[in-house]
């Protein structure tokens, strides 16, 4: 970062006093690594891989062929114009700022609520997608069976490094961080040959050929074809829509590169471009992998018998064992450095929204360690809320569903609306006393606009899709959690939340300001 001069550095911190906070995360976060966080956390070869039978066993081929462009296309949309805003308001949990500036403390809250319980909950996801892989994979050579208590002592020992990492510093993170973008590319690459070099023949046509699969049953623990299918019967233009959520769950997480901003040099410039530049290149080399693992298959009619199996089962048919192998191992590193960065950014949302006053025990939640300058208690809190979840929601059905289920259906339902809330709020703000001053990465009024307004069907188009069978509790689940949050904010939290520093108390924040920064060092 030899190009990151004084003049940077004194605007980067000018900009963040100027929305009444203190300097006190370091900035070590080069433009790549601000890139890389969002990169890691979207992590194609977790959800692309962990999640393909929403594909395989939906519309076959061309719900990757045709579905995966489309998919990312409406997570674009979202990053895109949160791109615009973050440009603007470079600020550590960033979407909770916005919503509030853009807003008014409520709509801050409520974002902050539905970012948090997303960014809690999907990395208890992403290290449960994790401990199946690893069981899918490696399992047989450590003769480790699926169990409650192995589930969850391979969660605490895998969260509990991610959170020991974080909490050594944004330094350490952040080179791991690069690492695992520079692991990801090359990774799906050497997938992807793998998959050409071992496929049968090469069946272009099957990448746009649908077929129903829904309503199928699938290869059950007993080798039976009695296993449930992956999705119920439905018709042929509503599997395609479903198959969606592939690209649509996979390609989420990178508000990491708005939650990092405070650590990030140049942030206005670095933050939008790292945002979208992950979105682009994870759809771009998601395609090119998944297209060549449909390619692979001996057929499609079998693989969709595969339901959840279908990638260890096509891997075991057409790989060789060693190759195989490697590659899993590589998969498996990624899908830590996954849940690793996932640490970082809901670490830096709880210390965001903590240094407003916006949780119980925000003190000792918005403190920065001197040390390290990483906000030590908001790390360990966010992993053990995390493993807790995952825990207590492993444990309880609905009929035939496990809550887990049903809440990481939620998980991207929360997320999105906490992207969608800040957007729809800019939709209205551009140009108001509001938000009359542009960052540097500036679509223009007609473009923000444009996709602002894509946004908003595009968040209709998630939560229809997201609360279909066997999801169907997960709309309940979120009207639930609507009307919980509105009995909270009326009930408590409108007489004590302030929300943000904005107008005059930003004034009245400069002493707090220089003894928070004289508090970590910062000079």
């Amino acid at each position: 970062m030899s190009d990151y001069t004084d003049l940077d550095k004194k605007q980067d911190v000018h900009i963040l006093h100027s929305m009444g906070y203190a300097q006190e995360l370091e900035r070590r976060m080069s433009s790549f690594s601000n890139f890389a966080v969002s990169f890691s956390i979207i992590c194609i070869l977790s959800g692309g891989i962990n999640s393909l039978a929403q594909a395989t066993s939906g519309a076959g081929g061309a719900a990757i062929g045709i579905g995966w462009p489309v998919g990312c296309f409406i997570s674009l949309v979202f990053a895109v114009a949160m791109a615009q805003i973050s440009s603007a308001y470079p600020t550590a949990g960033g979407l909770y700022h916005w919503g509030s500036i853009l807003g008014n403390r409520f709509t801050g809250w409520l974002t902050a609520w539905f970012n948090l319980l997303g960014l809690v909950t999907v990395l208890g996801a992403i290290n449960v997608g994790t401990y199946y892989f690893f069981i899918g994979a490696f399992g047989d050579y450590f003769g480790m069976t699926d169990t409650t208590l192995v589930r969850m002592v391979f969660l605490i020992v895998i969260t509990g490094l991610q959170a020991l990492v974080n909490h050594m510093g944004i330094g350490l993170t952040a080179k791991l961080t690069d690492f695992s973008g520079y692991l990801i590319f090359a990774t799906s690459i050497a997938l992807a040959i793998v998959c050409l070099v071992s496929a049968p023949s090469y069946e272009f046509a099957r990448l746009f050929t649908f077929t129903n699969y829904s309503g199928l049953a699938t290869m059950a623990a007993d080798n039976t074809q009695t296993g449930a299918p992956v999705w119920p019967q439905v018709s042929s233009f509503w599997v395609f829509a479903l198959g969606l959520l592939l690209p649509i769950y996979t390609i989420t997480g990178y508000d990491a590169s708005a939650h990092t901003s405070e650590e990030t040099v140049k942030a206005a410039h670095s933050v939008p471009r790292g945002m979208v530049a992950s979105v682009l290149w994870s759809a771009l080399f998601g395609y090119i992998m998944l297209c060549s693992f449909v390619l692979m298959l001996p057929n499609m009619d079998d693989a969709a018998k595969q339901g959840w199996n279908v990638f260890f089962w096509a891997m075991n048919k057409q790989v060789n064992p060693l190759v195989k192998d490697i590659l899993y191992f590589l998969i498996f590193i990624s899908q830590w450095l996954c849940g690793l960065a996932t640490v970082t950014s809901v670490s830096r949302m709880i210390f965001a929204f903590s240094r407003d006053g916006g949780l119980p025990a925000s003190k000792a939640l918005s403190r920065v360690s001197p040390k390290y300058r990483t906000p030590v208690s908001a790390i360990w809190t966010g992993s053990i809320l995390a493993v807790l979840f995952v825990w207590g929601s492993s444990l309880v059905s609905i009929g035939d569903t496990p809550v887990y289920s049903i809440v990481v259906s939620c998980t991207v339902i929360f997320l999105f609306f906490s992207f969608a809330i800040p957007i729809t709020l800019g939709l209205f703000a551009w140009g108001t006393a509001k938000w009359d001053k542009m960052g540097p990465w500036n679509l223009g009024e007609g473009l923000f606009k444009l996709f602002a307004v894509l946004t908003i069907i595009a968040m209709i188009i998630i939560f229809v899709l997201g609360i279909q069978p066997p999801n169907d509790w997960a709309g309940i689940i979120t009207v639930g959690f609507l009307v919980l949050t509105g009995v909270v904010w009326f009930g408590f939290e409108r007489r004590r939340f302030k929300g943000p520093p904005i107008g005059d108390a930003i004034a009245q924040r400069k002493a707090d300001i220089a003894a928070a920064e004289a508090a970590v060092g910062e000079q």
